[in-house]
């Protein structure tokens, strides 16, 4: 319910760290050596950034949860699996811009790929832990294997290909659902992007032009994706009838399935660097495209423009 903020957290030192350019350099060029002083900037920027998001999300989710003995927890069956994407997805997404920030301290693809997996490791385990001390949840597995499945993904790309040719990103509208449970669904849409698995629609992008030769006439910037999303979820592992004593609406749980193009922002280059550095930070982003939806309980859907 609350990873993305790590996203937000990592593209601001993301940026931050690209502001500390040497006077040799212009403010997007990367190092082609290892910078000292890039390097400090960016292991100086990280620790900061790492001890205060994590007491931030301390003190603003857990301190206000009974605490207890370190526990598991089995939550493999909540929001029809929802949640276990957004562990694959964080993973994946903070993964991608430390292993970029470390090329740009200037050190090789291998090098900057292990640390920019290991910052992301990092940070979500430190959050499983937390969770394995509180009450309320516990240590989950799945959700270890879901991060850790989201990082291998990144880094067997990086380090085999140098380019992420299968990328994830995700799209969400607001669903009727968390108007009944404001509470775990949220109360508005900011808590809704981070709380309504109903909304959110996880993609699988795939660029076939990154698999052709290079004269190849297909747009670069083209992707086929595959999404998949959840939908009538009032709860984790079932629906309530009703919350302090107010009945709730029966709605059916199922799963959704898409096929639709996708736009691939990070091959789209323009003459200005800070919008091609803007595209590829919003590259984990599923634009509207035509789509089509597939489930259980309906006939296949066309849509001109899904989200």
């Amino acid at each position: 319910m609350r990873k993305y903020f790590l996203l937000f957290v990592l593209i601001f030192c993301f940026l931050f760290c690209k502001a500390q350019s040497d006077d040799s350099l212009t403010f997007f060029q990367s190092s082609p050596v290892p910078n000292k002083s890039r390097l400090r900037t960016v292991n100086f920027s990280t620790a900061i950034l790492y001890s205060a998001s994590m007491s931030w999300l301390y003190s603003q989710w857990y301190s206000g949860y009974p605490k207890s003995s370190f526990h598991f927890f089995n939550d493999n069956g909540e929001w029809l699996q929802m949640d276990k994407y957004a562990h694959f997805f964080d993973a994946y997404i903070i993964a991608k811009p430390m292993t970029h920030v470390y090329k740009w301290a200037g050190l090789n693809n291998t090098k900057s790929t292990l640390y920019g997996c290991g910052v992301a490791l990092l940070f979500q385990t430190t959050v499983e832990v937390f969770d394995g001390f509180s009450s309320e949840w516990g240590f989950s597995t799945g959700d270890l294997a879901c991060n850790t499945g989201g990082v291998l993904l990144f880094g067997a790309q990086q380090l085999g290909w140098k380019e992420q040719r299968i990328m994830l990103k995700y799209s969400f509208h607001q669903t009727k659902y968390s108007q009944y449970r404001p509470d775990v669904l949220g109360s508005n849409l900011q808590e809704n992007i981070l709380k309504d698995y109903n909304g959110l629609t996880s993609w699988i992008c795939v660029n076939p032009y990154s698999f052709m030769n290079k004269n190849s006439k297909f747009p670069k910037w083209l992707n086929f994706a595959v999404g998949f999303g959840g939908e009538g979820m009032t709860g984790g592992d079932f629906n309530p009838s009703e919350i302090n004593g107010v009945p709730i609406p029966e709605f059916t749980r199922y799963r959704q399935y898409y096929l639709a193009l996708d736009i691939e922002l990070s091959k789209i280059n323009t003459r200005s660097e800070f919008i091609n550095g803007l595209f590829k930070l919003l590259n984990i982003i599923h634009l509207p495209m035509p789509t089509i939806e597939f489930s259980s309980v309906n006939k296949p859907i066309g849509r001109v423009l899904y989200f």
